[in-house]
């Protein structure tokens, strides 16, 4: 491989990261794109809710007061 033609392909790679990156830049100042995480509860499979709800079920009949 031709070492001028490998460092010239560098250089356009790098010229077309900086500009994705300037893009990018541009977006989060504007507001248009956030870096925040995923918001909201997460959903359970039927699975899931059934190991909680037992768990929970066994929690709560400990915290009862004995008669």
């Amino acid at each position: 491989m031709d070492l001028d033609k490998a460092i010239r392909e560098l250089h356009q790679d790098r010229e077309r990261i900086d500009l994705v990156i300037e893009s990018m830049e541009e977006l989060v100042r504007n507001g248009t794109l956030t870096m925040g995480g995923r918001r909201g509860r997460k959903s359970m499979v039927e699975q899931e809710r059934r190991t909680v709800s037992e768990r929970m079920t066994k929690y709560w009949a400990s915290r009862k007061p004995s008669s």
